[in-house]
């Protein structure tokens, strides 16, 4: 078979109607991963999505929908590439108007349908948006004379989905409760007179078998009816050679109904009614059927908040914004506004898209991008993201970054990918799902025969267990155990600022043994600071500072803005100098206030036979010993002191590398400074494993090194510099909020820029693999415990059998306490220190 080419392959996300549980989807990505063509198909049971890759030259996505629909199941559209956007239309008066806004807008560049509806007073358009802005499409629609107001869009399929499933949800619920009705009267009915509980004599056994067994039909049928799915799925699932949970539902409770059904005829045609009266099994077959369908809705309902972080993050953008136009404000939708725009942002309004500040100062509040709670100062110039809250002074911002290019929406769409992926830990699961209907249909077969021919136990007996074995197995828990903890896992760690790609990643990073971290910029501030002065007799350290800075004011290289910087912050005078010269690498010569200074290397100031000055070595070598650099100052031919520039390590670090440090993982230091300079910073952290000197094209191939030795190594950067290296470790993590390039070289971005984030993220990922364990063990411990027991093992050693309806009620309880063991995941928060 010819490799595909990846160049030409499409990657779609898609809905999948149909499927209940694990077993549909293991038989969807089989079957759809041996299609010609086909590269990837990754179904999520719990958002009901299959993401695909495909190369369109081998096969169509049509054809693979037709593929998935002889499985029984039925794929959804793709997302739609041209935008669609109703509007409510005021001013129309007759079908000229309508027709007239109709041509109008057809001509428009882009423009692929218009459609107006003058009863309705409504238009929906459809339309390129590369080529046309809804903007635009109001603004010719204004133009004609008419008004024009935003309804809906099609392009948040999200919301629509979560429509969707709320509807979905109340339809459940509007079934569920007259089947719980109907299934408490058949039980009372049924099983009331073995209790002790009074009866009719119209409706008593002994008295009246007929019409006992008539009312528990009666009551049993609406049961049937509405939970009518599980024989309109399961039954041709059954039939096309796919089998599912369904499927089990069915056969079993169909079983029993046909028995009883059989039982019924017999006893209405006189053969011994007393004793078939006794022998029915409606109750069985209804209270299994209510049982699952409230299993079946709570499953549902603890899913839709999985969903949850989602949705919560895609509420912060507003749904209009205040754009300055001409003088005026004129709100607008959200989906109108444009790059370049002036937006008003009033105190307590969030802001609707990324920008930089035009005019006003406030704080903003960003926690909802980097979880760090206090309000963060903006004035002029700085850098905005839309989603964040004004809480002080009005703003007027640039619109930079709108619609899906916002950090906001990106966030929600790697969000999004990675609840919809899947961690290696998923496969077992999936493996077995995949088999496990049809051996338990053979099961409960072969353990219903073997009590009749072998146990003569007799026939009611055996249809019994054969129920209990069908019923009790559930390949739903076993589905939902890893994507519900991704789900809820992933969002959670939005919502903290810590932004995991995908499930492999998460499960890598709960692997890592050792953690290796990017000095300049990452454990440090990433700039050179003023450490250190240290003045020569006759001189003090103000007159020292501003005598260097006030020479190297012109000049470019970062120690000297680092002097500079030092003195502004101290309002030292720094006069224009008189004369400047710099010379590249070794440092400058300035006349200030008719002083002649120069600032630079030891060897630069012997170069301008300035005497060697002993003290002036100490200082320098105890400061070279600590990982700064000395830099010299002479005024009028003498030394003056010494200056240190550091790049000061994170106030953070070292408490960060200590709590790595507690959990077992080695740190690494990985740098291209010099030895001397990094074992100084190193030890300050208490890291004692230093690679030094490292060019950054070849970190990745230390990072490599790492991997060879046996370790699971996880890197952070800051996303840009060090992506080969991030891209090459099992576990790549970028520092603060450049999520450009962190989406494609690393697993994890940490919006907040904080190296507190790096241990958060590694016990988010603990975390999150240790329920997925947890899901997995009881969803796999329940089928291995729970099918014997029903098979009545048990029994032969004298024990209990499981009568079928609390079979039912624990399987459908299963997957609603795998979902919800995962839901608990909503509410990690990770330790400091």
């Amino acid at each position: 078979m010819a490799a595909m080419d990846t160049k030409t392959q499409q990657t779609v996300q898609v809905p999948v109607a149909g499927m209940h549980c694990a077993a549909c989807s293991s038989r969807i990505e089989r079957v759809l991963g041996a299609m010609p063509g086909v590269a990837e198909a990754t179904v999520n049971l719990a958002d009901a999505s299959l993401r695909l890759r495909f190369d369109p030259k081998d096969t169509t996505l049509d054809a693979i929908g037709a593929r998935v629909a002889e499985l029984g199941f039925t794929l959804g559209p793709p997302p739609p590439s041209n935008d669609t956007v109703a509007l409510a239309i005021t001013g129309m008066h007759c079908a000229a108007c309508s027709s007239r806004i109709e041509r109008v807008t057809r001509r428009l560049p882009g423009m692929v349908a218009a459609d107006v509806n003058l009863a309705g007073e409504t238009g929906t358009f459809t339309f390129d948006p590369a080529l046309l802005s809804r903007r635009a499409l109001r603004q010719a629609i204004a133009d004609l004379g008419f008004g024009s107001q935003t309804l809906s869009a099609s392009g948040d399929r999200f919301a629509a989905r979560q429509k969707e499933a709320q509807a979905e949800l109340a339809c459940m619920r509007r079934q569920l409760i007259p089947a719980l009705g109907f299934a408490a009267l058949l039980l009372v009915l049924s099983m009331g007179h073995m209790l002790g509980l009074p009866l009719p004599h119209f409706l008593h056994p002994d008295i009246s078998p007929a019409a006992f067994a008539l009312t528990q039909l009666a009551l049993t049928l609406p049961i049937v009816w509405i939970g009518r799915r599980f024989y309109r799925d399961g039954i041709p699932a059954l039939l096309r050679g796919g089998p599912n949970m369904d499927s089990l539902v069915a056969v079993g409770t169909g079983a029993a109904l046909a028995y009883s059904l059989a039982n019924l005829i017999l006893l209405l045609m006189g053969n011994d009614p007393a004793a078939r009266a006794m022998d029915l099994y409606f109750e069985s077959a209804g209270v299994l059927l209510a049982m699952i369908s409230l299993g079946k809705y709570l499953e549902a309902s603890a899913k839709f908040k999985t969903s949850g972080a989602i949705a919560a993050l895609m509420r912060l953008a507003p749904d209009t914004a205040t754009l300055l136009r001409d003088g005026r404000e004129e709100v607008v939708p959200l989906d109108e506004v444009e790059p370049g725009d002036r937006l008003l942002v009033r105190p307590g309004e969030r802001l609707p898209v990324d920008g930089t500040v035009a005019e006003g100062a406030s704080r903003v509040d960003e926690s909802m991008l980097t979880g760090e709670p206090l309000p963060v100062a903006k004035a002029v110039g700085d850098a905005v993201t839309g989603g964040t809250q004004n809480t002080t002074g009005a703003l007027v911002l640039t619109a930079t970054r709108v619609g899906e290019d916002t950090t906001l929406s990106r966030i929600v769409a790697l969000v999004r990918q990675a609840q919809g992926s899947k961690a290696p830990i998923a496969n077992m699961a999936d493996t077995v799902s995949f088999y496990f209907v049809p051996t338990v249909m053979a099961v409960a077969v072969v353990s219903g025969l073997a009590w009749y021919f072998l146990g003569q136990a007799g026939f009611p007996f055996s249809l019994r267990i054969f129920v209990a074995v069908m019923v009790i197995a559930c390949p739903c828990a076993m589905g939902l155990a890893v994507p519900t903890s991704i789900m809820v896992g992933t969002g959670r760690g939005a919502r903290l600022g810590i932004l995991v790609k995908s499930g492999a990643a998460l499960q890598a990073a709960g692997d890592v043994s050792a953690v290796v971290f990017d000095k300049t910029g990452t454990l440090t501030h990433g700039k050179p600071e003023l450490t250190d002065t240290a003045p020569a007799p006759g001189f003090d350290a103000d007159t020292l500072l501003a005598l260097a800075a006030a020479a190297e004011a012109r000049s470019e290289h970062p120690l000297a803005a680092a002097i500079v910087a030092a003195a502004k912050a101290q309002n030292l005078p720094l006069p224009a100098p008189e004369h400047f010269e710099a010379a590249p690498g070794r440092g400058v010569a300035a006349r200030v206030d008719g002083r002649d200074v120069l600032v630079g290397t030891a060897a630069y100031l012997l170069e301008k036979n300035i005497p060697a000055d002993a003290d002036a070595d100490a200082t320098e070598a105890t400061l070279a010993a600590s990982g700064k650099t000395a830099i010299r100052v002479a005024v009028d031919g003498r030394s003056a002191g010494v200056l240190a520039v550091a790049d000061t390590p994170r106030p953070e670090a070292a408490a960060v590398v200590a709590s790595l440090l507690r959990q077992g993982l080695d740190v690494v230091m990985l740098t291209g400074d010099d030895e001397r300079t990094a074992r100084a910073v190193a030890g300050q952290l208490g890291i004692t494993e230093v690679i030094a000197r490292v060019l950054p094209e070849r970190k990745a191939e230390e990072i490599n090194r790492l991997k060879a030795a046996g370790r699971k190594v996880a890197m952070v950067g800051d996303g840009i510099n060090d992506a080969p290296a991030l891209a090459a470790a099992d576990l790549g993590m970028a520092m603060g909020s450049g999520i450009d390039v962190a989406v494609e070289s690393c697993d994890v971005v940490l919006m907040r820029n904080d190296l507190r984030g790096v241990p958060a993220a590694l016990a988010l990922s603990r975390a999150v693999i240790g329920n997925i364990k947890q899901n997995l063990f009881w969803a796999f411990a329940f089928n291995t415990i729970g099918i014997p027991v029903a098979a009545g093992v048990l029994h032969i050693f004298g024990g209990p059998t499981l009568n079928p309806m609390l079979a039912g009620t624990a399987m459908a309880l299963s997957s609603f306490t795998v979902v919800t063991n995962a839901l608990r995941l909503r509410f990690f928060t990770p330790r400091e220190g």
